[in-house]
């Protein structure tokens, strides 16, 4: 008789559980997963990384480079390679409200990005300007939840009214256990599938969820940009100072 009703506790415990599980999940709107995920993205106060970059052609011929990307919290980020020697010293710093500056040490000359052309690839890498932005995607973006699969949301980003982009919309693969993305898919003003970002390695750091190694690919240029991170330190206090048109060419 004990038996049957320690196994009838046992039984309805796990029941009880399931289903607030269950309610849990369906509890998130697009909105709460979009901002969930933006707060895992940025979660750290700042972030001091060092980064190999593989550029890979249709024919698998590649090409490698190193940068530095800094970043304080979810609206600033100063990017500058450091190999190869002509590439070294290429800036980029993201500031808030679309505002983002390029230092080309040929011409030794900071200039404004306009927000017609953020678009444009990066130092010949397969990321854009915006792609390079530090953001929140639920300032710029609209969601949708598409559908659930067992360990995913999938979201549809649409473009907020005077949001000025090339993506038509994104589609955003979510993990349910840690609201970390592991794929988007980009899609032009013609609804044309034309970028592919990945992200793989997704491990904690310091108590924060990064991913070690990301993937954007051109789909229709056939071309591909690894970004590897060799170094990662978080919450070190970064001055500024370094989020200035100033620091762009030093």
């Amino acid at each position: 008789m004990k038996r049957v009703i320690v196994l009838s506790i046992v039984v309805f415990s796990t029941i009880v559980f399931i289903s607030q599980s269950w309610a849990q999940e369906i509890s998130f709107s697009a909105a709460q997963i979009l901002e969930k995920m933006d707060n895992v993205l940025n979660a750290p106060k700042d972030q001091d990384l060092k980064v190999k970059l593989i550029l890979i052609d249709k024919n698998g011929k590649e090409k490698v480079r190193e940068m530095s990307m800094l970043q304080r919290g979810s609206d600033q980020r100063m990017v500058k390679f450091l190999s190869p020697a002509d590439q070294k010293g290429i800036a980029f710093l993201s500031l808030p409200d679309d505002i983002m500056y390029l230092y080309l040490p040929a011409f030794k000359k900071v200039r404004r990005i306009a927000s017609h052309v953020k678009n444009t690839k990066f130092a010949g890498t397969d990321f854009t300007y915006e792609d390079m932005e530090a953001k929140n995607f639920s300032e710029k973006y609209n969601p949708e939840l598409l559908k659930k699969e067992e360990d995913l949301y999938i979201l549809q980003l649409q473009p907020k009214k005077g949001i000025q982009t090339d993506n038509s919309k994104l589609i955003v693969w979510v993990r349910k256990d840690n609201f970390y993305p592991t794929k988007i898919e980009f899609y032009d003003k013609a609804s044309n599938l034309y970028k592919l970002m990945t992200r793989d390695k997704i491990e904690q750091v310091d108590g924060y969820w990064i991913s070690r190694e990301s993937e954007m690919e051109d789909l229709k240029a056939m071309h591909r940009t690894k970004m590897i991170l060799l170094d990662v330190i978080l919450d070190s206090g970064l001055s500024d100072d370094i989020f200035t048109k100033r620091y762009l060419s030093r």
